[in-house]
């Protein structure tokens, strides 16, 4: 089979269009991030290592869907990037890329297709989350590295409203202890993202957990529905999305109720931190348009043996990515 066969009809322009934007938006966040002005055109070169190393996640994952979906003869677009030029208006945190998608263009012929389909790309992508973060840790400069950025460090103090922190999750925490070098300064939660291939392989960590959720037609959503029936399928989605719902009311009650009354509350704000990282958003996303349905296909033929180890791993990537609280101010 010819290149031009396998990749299909094609808008390239496009999708080179897509993204060299997004390529450009994600660098002026990994400028952002490195702590200098993402305005002053100079200082380009301290975001590309995040840009690159954020794409080739994106990329990885979006190829892994596309390869999957025409090796089984589906029709797929190549993937649309999706530029945030966030860090150029000042609005931070942002990634400089609300990430990538791909489309397919006919229908998906069995449950063990859609499956294939859904799975590959949060594999390709973990496992460059994986090398990402080994190098990462492997590359880890001395604490100089921050006090660059911030003068006096650790002796500063916090910027008002708090200081922004990441959610660590199980498999980081793994990465963290098995590859940073004895002695080498690690870096808290508070000031990772200003490292930009432990920034990288964290978004990246994250965004497998949210497409590896076991809702609609997400990532997680195909695997669910190529290993149990629709009813199961439809009752896990549900009861996922309530759980979202639930971790996201303390810190929703933090940002809604008078400040007089959380004062006296210190144990919400605990909860909110450890645990209440704002989910509301995603949830709104899910019911508006990703819906708990998903589509029946024309071969509904239960999966094999293979196929079902597969599934498992995949929950269990989910469980080594998810955070309960991604992204709150301490």
């Amino acid at each position: 089979m010819s290149i031009s066969t396998f990749l299909g009809k094609q808008r390239l322009w496009l999708h080179i269009g897509l993204f060299v934007f997004t390529l450009f938006t994600t660098t002026l966040a990994g400028v952002a991030w490195s702590g200098h002005d993402p305005n002053d055109l100079e200082n380009i070169g301290y975001g590309l290592q995040y840009s690159l190393a954020l794409l080739l996640f994106l990329s990885a994952h979006e190829f892994g869907h596309f390869i999957a979906a025409r090796r089984h003869g589906v029709d797929a677009t190549l993937p649309f990037y999706i530029p945030f030029p966030g860090a150029a208006m000042g609005i931070m945190p942002n990634f400089g890329t609300f990430g990538a998608v791909i489309r397919t263009r006919s229908k998906l012929p069995s449950r063990k297709v859609i499956f294939d389909i859904g799975v590959a790309g949060p594999i390709a992508g973990f496992i460059v989350c994986l090398v990402l973060l080994a190098v990462g840790f492997l590359t880890l400069p001395g604490i100089e590295f921050l006090q660059h950025i911030h003068p006096g460090y650790p002796k500063v103090s916090l910027p008002a409203g708090g200081d922004l922190a990441f959610g660590k999750t199980l498999l980081y925490q793994f990465m963290e202890k098995v590859f940073a070098p004895a002695g080498s300064y690690i870096p808290p939660m508070t000031e990772m993202y200003h490292y930009p291939l432990l920034c990288a392989g964290w978004f990246g960590l994250f965004v497998t957990s949210l497409n590896l959720l076991p809702v609609g037609q997400l990532d997680g959503g195909h695997t669910t529905y190529g290993l149990f029936s629709p009813r199961i399928h439809r009752i896990v989605g549900i009861t996922v999305v309530c759980v979202l719902a639930a971790l996201s009311l303390p810190e929703l009650a933090l940002g809604l109720l008078p400040m007089s009354m959380t004062a006296s509350m210190p144990w919400l704000e605990r909860i909110a931190i450890n645990g209440g990282s704002t989910w509301a958003a995603w949830v709104i996303m899910i019911l508006v348009v990703i819906r708990f349905r998903h589509p029946v296909t024309m071969d509904e033929s239960p999966l094999d043996g293979k196929r079902i180890a597969i599934g498992v791993f995949c929950f269990v990537i989910f469980g080594l990515c998810f955070t309960p609280a991604p992204l709150y101010l301490r």
